[in-house]
């Protein structure tokens, strides 16, 4: 798992075990979100508590143990996933209102990042994202109330409308993995604002995710 200035191993049994540290504790850096490739590495990615641009970093922590640096200048590292076939990753950098897609295998890694699709600004930022049996990618949109589903050739083919507006993450879960699980935000909201902001929302959809990738160390 990711926390604030590294890694951290939690056993079955719930012990958890933090790993050296990769920066210390008077920079204003906080590890954000992250997942596993297919060759079970874990990614994360970082940002300043002050969201002040390109302070963050995107790592890699490989079973050994050893930690590699995967991309720099990173404002708010958010949202990866791999396609269906594993020989995709989709990354948002919150900020730069895109989704990016790399391309991924073992030995290279992530290589040649490009744009998938441009969020508009109007439907709010790129948060977390997660991806489909279909290789559909639906990310959150924090302040825009809502998670979109782009089709693998990046087109917009669904839209969740949700009461609450800053939706942070959502993943797919339940027996069948037809449930979209939707996390929502209270940051900075005043008790009287946005009710519903900080639920957990659950949503049936027509398509199945993928099963969770573990770490393999």
């Amino acid at each position: 798992m990711g926390v604030e200035r590294g890694f951290a191993l939690e056993d079955a049994d719930g012990t958890v075990t933090h790993l050296p540290a990769l920066w210390d504790d008077d920079r204003g850096i906080r590890m954000n979100e992250g997942g596993c490739d297919p060759d079970g590495r874990f990614y994360c990615g970082s940002m300043a508590y002050d969201k002040r641009p390109s302070a963050g970093t995107l790592y890699r922590l490989a079973p050994d143990g050893s930690v590699t640096v995967i991309l720099t200048g990173v404002t708010i590292s958010n949202g990866l996933e791999w396609s269906p076939d594993g020989a995709q990753a989709y990354y948002n950098d919150t900020p730069t209102q895109r989704i990016t897609v790399f391309d991924y295998d073992f030995e290279s890694g992530l290589t040649g990042q490009r744009t998938f699709v441009t969020v508009p600004g109007e439907a709010w930022r790129p948060d977390g994202l997660t991806v489909d049996a279909q290789g559909g990618v639906w990310v959150a949109l924090n302040y825009g109330g809502a998670v979109r589903r782009y089709s693998p050739a990046g087109v917009l083919d669904e839209v969740i409308e949700l009461p609450a507006r800053k939706v942070t993450a959502c993943t797919f879960g339940g027996p069948h993995l037809d449930e979209l699980f939707i996390t929502t935000s209270r940051e900075n909201l005043e008790p009287s604002q946005d009710p519903l902001a900080g639920s957990l929302f659950r949503a049936r959809v027509d398509v199945a995710g993928l099963p969770a990738r573990e770490f393999a160390g």
